[in-house]
């Protein structure tokens, strides 16, 4: 076999790569690496621990993104595959506005903000959503959630789910749900997820807070080039697996206050420079004095102007503000 023939050659499972018997197969299953997907981004040091030697490592990769036909492109080739990147809609026009249509696939979307203003309500929003049809602005296909703060709630799916005329128990049942009790254990759940989300469809990805446990395990400055190297480490994680699977990856990220600052907002979202440079979209949510009235302000993306504009949130979900109850926004 020549090889081009072999760089055109498909992969369906990790036991079928050159050079992957039972007893590796396993090993690598239970390093995370469940599917050809997951091969395909990996690294060679991130497979040393299989008992795989460098050169062996680089050509089960090497295989593996052949499969995938992972390589150079002109960039007019990039912009027809720029094509397959889908939209998610929040359920507010307004903030889909915002966002250019949605939340993107094969990108990660950050929505910070302090406690109350509306980052795991609209998480749950998009759980549900994600199962309507494109033609509702939804992806076809199920959620994935990692839960570190105990927030995630089936009741409020629920609700969700019957608001858009959704049968719950089938919108709860695509939901997977795991809830992570450590950083370590929020690393290990994402790690050996790639099996789940291929075998489920997923095409949303929430870590809902991405750095609580980080926050609270990793304390004093002697631990931050730790605590930073892992997060690192996890989002990379997070984008790989969002963009081999087309779909949709949220975080959502604690603040912290900085006295230091005079002048402007002095909340910032916690993670500092590493997490700020690996999510692509970042949407800073924050509380009014009108109730259920959150402001969602576009902090960063990659080409997207910054901006702002409101939502609410109700019973329903996710929903826009009628321009008569703008009046009073600040």
């Amino acid at each position: 076999m020549s090889e081009e023939e072999k760089s055109k050659k498909v992969y369906k499972t990790i036991e079928d790569l050159p050079g992957i018997g039972p007893a590796t197969a396993q090993k690598l299953r239970n390093l995370g690496f469940h599917t050809v997907e997951a091969l395909a981004t990996a690294t060679i040091r991130e497979l040393a621990p299989a008992g795989i030697g460098e050169k062996k490592a680089s050509e089960i990769i090497f295989a593996a993104r052949s499969s995938l036909t992972l390589s150079f492109i002109r960039a007019d080739e990039l912009l027809k595959m720029r094509q397959n990147v889908l939209r998610l809609t929040t359920g507010s026009k307004a903030l889909d506005r915002l966002l250019d249509g949605g939340l993107e696939t094969q990108a990660i979307t950050e929505f910070y903000g302090e406690y109350g203003s509306g980052k795991s309500q609209l998480c749950h929003q998009l759980c549900v959503n994600v199962q309507l049809p494109p033609e509702r602005g939804g992806l076809d296909g199920g959620a994935l959630y990692i839960d570190t703060e105990n927030t995630f709630r089936t009741e409020r799916i629920v609700q969700m789910a019957k608001h858009l005329g959704l049968d719950p128990q089938e919108v709860v049942r695509n939901i997977i749900y795991a809830e992570a009790y450590t950083s370590d254990h929020q690393i290990f759940l994402l790690e050996n997820s790639d099996e789940i989300i291929k075998e489920n469809n997923i095409k949303l990805i929430v870590i809902d807070s991405l750095t609580a446990h980080f926050r609270s395990e990793y304390l004093g400055r002697e631990m931050l080039a730790a605590r930073q190297q892992k997060l690192n480490k996890h989002l990379h994680k997070l984008i790989r697996l969002a963009r081999v699977f087309n779909a949709v990856a949220v975080v959502t990220n604690q603040v912290m206050a900085k006295p230091d600052v005079f002048f402007g907002d002095s909340v910032h979202p916690v993670g500092g420079h590493i997490v700020a440079h690996t999510s692509h979209t970042r949407v800073y949510l924050r509380k009014t004095s009108r109730g259920p009235v959150r402001i969602a302000r576009l902090v960063s993306s990659p080409y997207l102007p910054e901006g702002e504009d409101v939502f609410k949130i109700t019973e329903n979900g996710i929903e826009d503000i009628a321009e008569d109850e703008k009046t009073g926004r600040r």
